[in-house]
């Protein structure tokens, strides 16, 4: 009986530390969910207006589409009513951390004025979060360092926006945008002008010897055409 009570015991223990609950954080050894919430309502709404499904990919694929980023979401922008609640699902296909948080909501409804989800590695996160009727746009991220300044950036408009947010991929300028130095030497000069020279000389000989250049092609191939046999009668 004493063995049964210790194995309970330590079963609980090690339950309650793989999900363990903070008060608005909810973590395991995947990942963590903060500030998520389902059912209590902005004071500036007195209902739901809608329920809006969204399935956000996170990875370095997605940045793909993007010259001279490295992580990205699958989507950059997405539009919903005042007071919609929104059942975010998270995914990241990647076996690198990444984040989603989206910043400025009301501190009263969402501690820091944020909402959090992060996965460790490869794997899937599920929460909801309900959103005010002000009109704005909010920025969707991640915090990790240097994957928001390398494409990992989005935003979120309630009732359209008040505006696009700077940098986001696809959609606004950046602020400061990336600047690829050449180094030019004396080796490099000369194999540019040496490249123009070449892309300029070539049509040109080819131009003025296109009749020539034919007649050699069609020898060729006349070469290459089996001559069909006469059979006797």
């Amino acid at each position: 009986m004493k063995a049964l009570l210790i194995g309970l015991t330590m079963l609980s223990v090690i339950e309650s530390a793989s999900a363990m609950n903070h008060g608005s954080m909810l973590m395991d050894e995947k990942g963590m969910i903060m500030n998520a919430n389902s059912d209590n309502l902005p004071r500036d709404c007195t209902k739901i207006s809608e329920n809006v499904d969204i399935t956000i990919h996170a990875g370095q694929k997605h940045a793909l589409k993007f010259t001279g980023l490295m992580f990205a979401f699958d989507q950059q922008e997405w539009d919903v009513k005042p007071c919609a609640k929104i059942n975010i699902t998270f995914i990241n296909d990647d076996q690198i951390r990444h984040q989603l948080m989206i910043h400025g909501l009301p501190g009263y409804l969402y501690p820091e004025g944020m909402f959090h989800l992060e996965l460790y590695g490869e794997g899937e996160l599920k929460a909801s979060l309900i959103m005010p009727s002000l009109k704005k746009t909010y920025l969707v991220h991640c915090e990790v360092p240097q994957h928001m300044e390398k494409g990992m950036k989005a935003q979120l408009k309630v009732d359209g926006g008040d505006g696009d947010l700077p940098s986001i991929p696809g959609i606004s300028e950046p602020v400061r945008a990336d600047v690829y130095p050449v180094d030019w030497t004396r080796l490099s000069m000369a194999v540019l002008l040496l490249c123009i020279l070449a892309g300029c000389t070539i049509p040109y000989f080819a131009i003025i010897n296109a009749e020539a250049l034919k007649n050699q092609v069609q020898k060729a191939l006349a070469k290459l055409t089996p001559k069909k046999k006469t059979g006797a009668n």
